[in-house]
């Protein structure tokens, strides 16, 4: 069974860093793409970064700068460190994983429980 564990959310003023990490458990081969989802309330859930297995990154506009995801794939984990950070970064946030291939199968959008980012100003 395939499990994505989120930890490293919590409490922090504005201005201040938070780092996210992600780890995908079970019997895994590889994983095509990784990345990090936000879902503020009464929001719908956005893109916040993605890392694909070769490298490619992408960031939405409005954490461009600031936030930087990252890749262990030797270890199926992945991170998000986040700096300066504003109240409007206040969400859950979501590790996703794309094309998680295990000896049975390919899976796709699988996600985990979610962990908090509070940022107060």
């Amino acid at each position: 069974q395939v499990q994505l564990v989120e930890s490293g959310g919590g409490l922090v003023q504005a201005g201040g860093s938070l780092r996210l990490s992600c780890v995908a458990s079970g019997t895994i081969l590889s994983i095509n793409a990784m990345g990090w989802y936000r879902q503020a309330p009464g929001e719908q859930r956005e893109l916040v970064a993605t890392s694909t297995r070769g490298g490619i990154t992408n960031y939405a506009d409005s954490v461009k700068g600031r936030f930087t995801i990252s890749r262990d794939s030797a270890k199926n984990t992945v991170y998000l460190q986040m700096n300066d950070l504003k109240p409007e970064d206040t969400a859950v946030y979501y590790c996703n994983a794309e094309g998680l291939r295990t000896m049975a199968t390919m899976l796709r959008g699988v996600w985990g429980q979610g962990t908090q980012v509070t940022v107060s100003s």
